[in-house]
């Protein structure tokens, strides 16, 4: 089998050298992926590709062992995933902004169908004025019919709020004139048929096969609680199958499978399948021992295939066979590295899998089962092939409190055993989030410049059990922080590092650690790097207030995580409200596009840092969203960082 590449992936630079005495640029880190996804159509005979060189994405189609490849340019958007509509269309995802008024503009994700010949010739409710009200497009499921149909989650108006205006009682639907309605669009033609009205709790549906809708979730307007609701074949009504207790138990709805008529929970660190019909329950995974469990999904069966658990890297356990023996295989061509099986055939012959570690960047690779072939698709990263990267170690320490806190540690590709090198704390965001086995270009990059990175997984973080993430609520400025701290402690009892020579950096929540280490606890580091960052707590309150409603559950979820978030405790955890006590220089990065951490709280923090006559740097990055999805701007932080750290914590 011929090896396929994405086209136009750029010209490779030869930096691997006998020593590497010259590191890589900041852009051959700071490059979004030169693939973004590749993906294999139903009949195994296609594989859709995106990617690109540099900011311009491309989305390129190739019929396997025939010639050509067609090619759709799509420019400078943000290109987010493919799926297929059948063997002959293919569904891009992608993101752009519009503005609305002088000062209003949104981020639109929307569903683009391309043909077989590269051509893009519709976009999901583009006549659709309602729907297309909507920021982000949900497709739930395609169906198996000829032609196939995308069931997507768009608006529809509503009947006006519950009751009537004669009550001071909180009435559902008193601010919005829509509710979410199931729809069955023609991928050719972008216009949908509408198949079920929601209410003003609906927040989506699961379908089976021939579209039929057999779950609907809802999230209550006025409690915020999680409800999924079933209705198995042949009959016509709702039922509640599982009642969370509050907003964050949305979490612990995995999916519907088919062929089971059931629904996929994570209950008690367990994960179990309970049918529609008569609720019975059965036990899948227990993942007290091993992290959270997840599934591995079938998108032709609409099913779990594969339970993911692991603390350092996946841990598999195949329900399915033909799909385990497959990745079995693909383990052991692929040793050491982590392989996820992306997609495959519908008659599982052909497979596409992404292979990665955190010291090799991703890579794509194309698996004929039948012909035991492994054809390589494209590298995300291809100017680092076969440069020498930083080796990455899974330690685990105790918090001053006892709790086991498990950790990555990257050391420089070049580190000498028995020196003391200079080390960045680097926390994850999140808070509700975790590192994974993966290449993370933010530490490599780091490493490459000669510093070890510690990604300590604090308390709070996602993936450790319910126990675990728990011990965070309220802990965002305590115990979060001092776990940072003890990591720093081990490593030096360790001889790995000076304790006195380090700096911390981090984006979004890891950005506020940033900003918190350095004010609550100013004699642990010599610097910080804020990238996307919280400044004020109170204010991102009242930000979050006026994005989402003062009874919105995001609010409400952010208020538990923060505990009880007195104003003398947001005062005593807000950065921004102890710039007096921060000694060393701060470096703040912040795109003005930014919707999730909103760009004002790094002014905040500059403004409070200048008051007090501290040392810092602003940095705006124009047009740029939360999660830094231009290499441009992404290179760009690279560069302010590694000027930053070479002035505040050089290597030598």
């Amino acid at each position: 089998m011929k090896s396929l590449r994405l086209a136009a992936a750029g010209a490779v630079a030869a930096w691997a050298g006998a020593a590497n005495a010259e590191p890589p640029p900041a852009s051959a880190f700071g490059r979004i992926g030169a693939v973004v996804e590749a993906v294999i159509s139903p009949d195994g005979r296609r594989v859709a590709m995106l990617g690109g060189v540099s900011d311009q994405r491309i989305i390129s189609i190739a019929t396997l062992d025939e010639p050509g490849l067609p090619i759709l340019q799509l420019g400078d958007v943000e290109a987010i995933g493919l799926q297929w509509a059948g063997d002959e269309f293919v569904l891009a995802q992608l993101a752009y902004w519009e503005k609305t008024g002088p000062r209003a503009a949104y981020r639109l994700e929307r569903n683009v169908t391309v043909t077989l010949e590269g051509k893009a010739v519709a976009r999901l409710f583009e006549n659709d004025p309602v729907s297309s009200l909507l920021t982000e497009q949900q497709v739930v499921g395609i169906t198996n019919g000829t032609p196939p149909r995308a069931m997507a989650v768009g608006l529809i108006e509503s009947s006006g709020p519950s009751s009537n205006m004669n009550t001071k009682l909180q009435r559902k639907g008193f601010e919005s004139p829509y509710v979410t309605a199931l729809y069955s669009v023609d991928p050719a033609t972008g216009r949908g048929k509408l198949i079920e009205r929601g209410d003003y709790d609906t927040q989506g549906w699961e379908v089976d096969a021939e579209g039929a809708p057999r779950v609907r979730l809802e999230i209550d307007e006025l409690n915020h609680r999680f409800t999924v609701s079933g209705r198995p074949k042949g009959k016509g009504g709702w039922s509640a199958v599982y009642q969370g207790a509050d907003f964050e138990s949305r979490r612990f709805y995995h999916g519907y499978s088919v062929p089971d008529e059931g629904v996929y929970l994570g209950l008690d660190n367990k994960l179990v399948l309970k049918r529609l019909a008569d609720g019975a329950v059965s036990v899948l995974a227990d993942g007290s021992a091993n992290g959270q469990p997840s599934l591995v999904w079938d998108e032709h069966r609409m099913t779990a295939v594969g339970v993911r658990t692991g603390l350092e890297k996946p841990v598999f356990n195949w329900l399915d066979p033909q799909v385990g023996a497959a990745h079995a295989t693909l383990a052991k061509v692929f040793s050491g590295k982590s392989v996820a099986l992306w997609n495959w055939s519908a008659d599982r012959q052909r497979f596409v899998a992404r292979v990665s570690s955190p010291s090799a960047p991703g890579a794509w690779y194309l698996f004929d089962s039948a012909r035991k072939e492994v054809s390589p698709l494209g590298e995300e990263y291809p100017e680092l092939a076969g440069v020498q990267l930083g080796p990455t170690r899974w330690i685990t320490y105790k918090a001053r409190d006892g709790l086991e806190i498990p950790a990555y540690v990257t050391t420089p590709p070049d580190h000498v055993a028995g020196t003391k090198a200079p080390l960045i704390v680097l926390p994850h965001g999140g808070p509700t989030s975790r590192d994974n086995y993966d290449f993370d270009y933010l530490a490599q990059f780091l490493a490459s410049r000669g510093y070890v990175v510690l990604q300590p997984q604090f308390r709070g973080s996602w993936g450790f059990g319910s126990a675990f993430e728990k011990a965070g609520l309220g802990e965002w400025g305590g115990k979060m922080q001092t776990d940072l701290l003890d990591g720093v402690q081990a490593l030096a009892t360790e001889g790995l590092i000076d304790p006195a020579r380090v700096c911390v950096v981090g984006a979004s929540f890891g950005g506020y650690a940033a900003l918190a280490g350095v004010s609550l606890h100013p004699e642990a580091y010599r610097c910080a790097v804020s990238i996307a960052g919280i400044g004020d707590l109170g204010q991102l309150i009242v930000e979050k207030g006026r994005l989402y409603g003062l009874q919105s559950g995001s609010l409400g979820e952010l208020k538990v995580a923060l505990g009880q978030a007195t104003p003398d405790k947001l005062t005593a955890t807000s950065p921004a409200r102890q710039a007096a006590q921060v000694r060393a220089p701060v470096l703040l990065i912040h795109g003005t596009e930014d919707t999730v951490v909103l760009p004002d709280q790094s002014r905040t923090m500059a403004n409070a840092l200048k008051a007090a006559g501290k040392p810092y740097e602003l940095l705006l990055l124009d047009g740029e969203n939360h999660y830094l999805t231009r290499s441009k701007t992404r290179t760009q932080v690279l560069e302010a960082t590694e000027a930053f750290l070479a002035k505040h914590l050089p290597v030598g």
